[in-house]
């Protein structure tokens, strides 16, 4: 046994009596055992290494990350991070090695880095790791879910996730000793529970987060031997190996002995005392055993292998969150980056962070609320016996002082600081695809920094940045990239120059652009190839998808790719025999044509297969929508309002733009006003015919009321005779169902058409009600709140005289309201009123009026 000294490089000569303790160790490599993004093994991680001074340091991870290694030395690399390894013909076949500030590897990495210190990865290679999830696949069969998309795997240590004491998946449970059910042991559960833990997560916060801290103590300022920690937790895995054996965890028996090849190759080049090995806490009594290095060897014979790449990519904290399928994933990243940096005073500092957020938020936050927070959780530490205040009992403590008892600011808590949205960085001269370095540029170019955080960016497509912006996150949408979703403008604009997206940037998009890779260097030449193939690939799919792709090829402004596509959508359209397929359609080829003109792209093809098949669709709908059932009708009912929508787009344009319907001329590219004329006259054919349903005669009804060809009168005659005697319950309830879909405010404001529904109702037989009864609540359910209580009270207060209702004066009324004012009841209200507005009472013999 040799004991070492803080600031030695191994067995020291001698001491003095102002050197720490250091407990007693056995001779050989320092197995350092940690609990991946622990931040107390980190703590312990550096303190050790400040103490011993290894020369070579050996790191759980993929060994071809040696070769990027020494990245984590740039100021410019800011975790969190992640080692990407992906399969170089299959760039979708990937995983992840996640690292974080608090993640004792990568204090291990940048420490060794920073000092020159040999540093290298002894954990099964990538090659095979990728290779053998491929194998599994096959074997399984089972087409499981993927933590982070197909082909893609986070790792802490290899593709299990046993790495470290507790990083196990969470569904995994303890497995008691003589249980052969195959169930994977949890080894943080199981010391938890030998310690007389229910929650192994609160136990290792009061076994090694909280070790050795009082209040206001500096932690660099604690006595302690580093080396204890390690040497307490590799004898409780010692014992636990000694009696689970692997634990279930099968892979980990290959992953060791890889491991053991790698050290003995370090011990050999640099020496026992020091070598310095940072892996998790479960492997360490593997490294110890006594095997040959034949048999560790043929315990690797025969690996499938893949040739793979690795890099580093910024990863998030949200995505270290346990939550998000990461099998050594922890439940309060932000929470334990907090622990990791704050020197002293932690949960002081903790209530700090709460209370600039919730300020932020305008929540009425006092530096009494403080105090007073502090000592709750102080005090609800104490009496559930334990060191510190954890996460648990300042949580209690800010929902009760802080948040009042709601949860709503708590989640906020969680979401901003518990969980976080930090996103880490990497230097430029880390290795990527050519793809990957254009994207780079360009984001720069635009001014459009990728953040963790989601947020929404509102572009005007006439200044140049935001159209290049624009344009950027269309070409990486159709490349796959989901780095931007469109979404509703917020301003309430349907203009053609505006633009809303929600951003957010994930680390698996990392995969995506390598994956896109393969189209093209650059981001432009990347889509505008996937564009081509993706439409002479098998036809290029249905016909509205066709017309997407068009639509977003344009907007992308591929113009090398949109005379391919226009070819493959003209063939498909004249081929097209399906009526709603056309109508489907059809709406993406006007929202072109309308972003043709703010973008100045030549939209002229577009508009020539827009008008044929708007055409097509004025002469097939009639009979196409004969003879339907009520699924068949409700389909072709969304068919006939995104045709309704393309055909009167144009013309609402015309409208705005000219001030009359109409008046720009056909040659801009739009469906000229004739057809507009024939499909009102397609409409009104449909209203009025029988045999096509009801639900979509009182549809073709409401859009031409809503349009101002139907005059009101002819639309109560059109309801009158379809509520008659004589109609069926249930076509009459389809009619009303497609006459007010959309809204109720037609019926608030035409108190005619709902006497009728009202009279309808009522007349309806008893035992055609219930069949009735549905259809109607459809139809009311879609309605605001506010809209509903308004008809509620017109129907209460029931049918209002001619005279009431045409009159003025005390006759004239709001609709939901009483037909006149009652001033006997509005004087009773004048006394309350006066008081509350402090009001001296007057006598009205003196001329003032209360």
């Amino acid at each position: 046994m040799t004991a070492v000294q803080e600031g030695s490089a191994g067995p020291p000569a001698g001491g003095d009596a102002g050197t720490p303790h250091v407990r007693e160790r056995a001779a050989g490599p320092l197995l350092l055992g940690v609990r991946h993004h622990g931040p107390g093994s980190a703590r312990a991680v550096a303190a050790v290494l400040e103490a011993y001074e290894p020369r070579v340091v050996l790191i759980e991870g993929p060994p071809e990350g040696d070769a990027v290694a020494e990245l984590a030395g740039s100021e410019e690399m800011v975790p969190p991070v992640a080692l990407l390894a992906h399969a170089v013909n299959e760039p979708g076949k990937a995983a992840f090695w996640p690292l974080a500030e608090f993640s004792p590897e990568w204090v291990a990495l940048r420490w060794a880095v920073r000092r020159g210190v040999p540093v290298r990865f002894i954990d099964l290679p990538a090659a095979h790791t990728l290779a053998l999830s491929d194998a599994d696949e096959q074997v399984s069969g089972s087409g499981e879910e993927k933590p982070q998309g197909e082909g893609e795997e986070t790792v802490p240590g290899g593709t299990d996730g046993g790495g470290a004491a507790g990083d196990v998946d969470p569904a995994s449970t303890y497995r008691t000793r003589g249980s052969g059910d195959g169930v994977r042991l949890d080894p943080l559960a199981a010391l938890a529970e030998a310690a007389g833990y229910d929650d192994p997560e609160r136990w290792w916060e009061d076994a090694v987060e909280h070790r050795g801290g009082g209040r206001g103590e500096s932690r660099e300022a604690r006595p302690a031997d580093p080396y204890e920690p390690f040497a307490a937790l590799g004898e409780a895995m010692a014992e636990l190996r000694a009696v689970h054996g692997e634990g279930g965890h099968e892979r980990d028996l290959v992953r060791e002995a890889h491991m053991r090849l790698r050290l003995r190759e370090a011990r050999k080049e640099f020496g026992d005392a020091v070598t310095a090995v940072v892996c998790g806490a479960w492997h360490v009594p593997a490294l110890t055993e006594t095997t040959t290095v034949t048999a560790d060897r043929q315990a690797l014979k025969g690996l499938p292998k893949v040739k793979t790449e690795v890099t580093w990519v910024p990863w998030t904290h949200r995505r270290l969150a346990r939550r998000s399928g990461y099998g050594a994933g922890i439940a309060s990243p932000g929470w334990y980056g907090h622990l990791f940096a704050a020197p002293d005073r932690p949960v002081e500092r903790w209530m700090t962070k709460v209370a600039g957020l919730l300020r932020a938020q305008d929540h009425s936050v006092s530096s009494a609320h403080l105090i007073e927070a502090v000592r709750l959780s102080e005090t609800l530490a104490a009496m559930r016996g334990r060191p510190l205040a954890g996460l648990t009992e300042t949580t209690d403590a800010i929902r009760a002082v802080l948040c009042e008892g709601s949860d709503v600011p708590l989640e906020l808590i969680r979401e901003e600081l518990v969980v976080g949205d930090v996103l880490g960085e990497v230097p430029e001269g880390a290795p990527a695809v050519p793809l990957q370095r254009d994207l780079a540029r360009q984001q720069r170019a635009v001014r459009l920094k990728p953040a963790a955080a989601e947020r929404e960016l509102d572009l005007d497509l006439r200044k140049e940045t935001d159209a290049a912006r624009s344009r950027l996150l269309h070409r990486l949408r159709l490349l796959g990239i989901g780095w931007g979703e469109p979404a509703g403008a917020r301003s309430g604009s349907t203009g053609t120059f505006r633009e809303s997206w929600r951003l957010r940037w994930e680390p698996e998009l990392s995969v995506r652009v390598a994956e896109a890779g393969i189209w093209g260097t650059t981001v432009r030449e990347a889509a505008t190839a996937k564009a081509r193939a993706q439409a002479t690939e098998q036809g290029g799919g249905t016909l509205a998808e066709v017309t997407a792709l068009a639509e977003l090829c344009l907007l992308a402004q591929l113009p090398e790719a949109l005379p391919v596509v226009m070819r493959v959508l003209a063939d498909r359209a004249a081929l097209e025999s399906d009526v709603g397929h056309l109508a489907q359609a059809l709406p993406a080829l006007v929202r072109t044509l309308r972003y043709g003109d703010v973008r100045g792209t030549d939209a002229g093809a577009l508009a020539e297969v827009a008008g044929g098949m708007a055409e097509r669709v004025c002469v097939g709908l009639p009979p196409a929508c004969a003879g339907l059932d009520d699924e068949g009708a409700r389909e072709m009912r969304r068919h006939l309002d995104a045709a309704h929508q393309a055909v009167n787009l144009p013309a609402r344009d015309d409208k705005d733009d000219t001030g009359a319907e109409g008046a720009r001329p056909e040659s801009a590219g739009r469906p000229s006003g004739g057809l507009l004329s024939r499909w009102r006259g397609v409409l009104r054919t449909l209203a009025g015919r029988d045999r096509i349903p009801g639900l979509l005669r009182g549809r073709c009804a409401r859009l031409l009321l809503d349009d101002g060809q139907l005059a009101d009168d002819e639309a109560e005659r059109l309801m009158s005779l379809v509520l008659s005697p004589g109609t069926p319950p249930g076509e009459a309830a389809a009619w009303i169902e497609g006459f007010l879909a959309g809204g109720g405010m037609l019926l608030v404001h035409d108190e005619r058409l709902l006497a009728l529904v009202d009279r309808w109702l009522t007349e309806v037989p008893g035992e055609a009600f219930t069949d009735v009864l549905p259809l109607l609540r459809r139809t009311f359910a879609e309605y605001e709140a506010g809209v509903r209580r308004t008809l509620g009270e017109l129907v209460r207060r029931g049918p209002v005289r001619d005279g009431d209702r045409r009159g003025s004066g005390a006759g004239d009324g709001v609709p939901g309201f009483g037909a006149g004012l009652d001033r006997e009841r509005a004087d009773a209200v004048l006394e309350t009123v006066r008081l509350l507005l402090g009001g001296a009472r007057r006598d009205e013999s003196e001329g003032v009026r209360v």
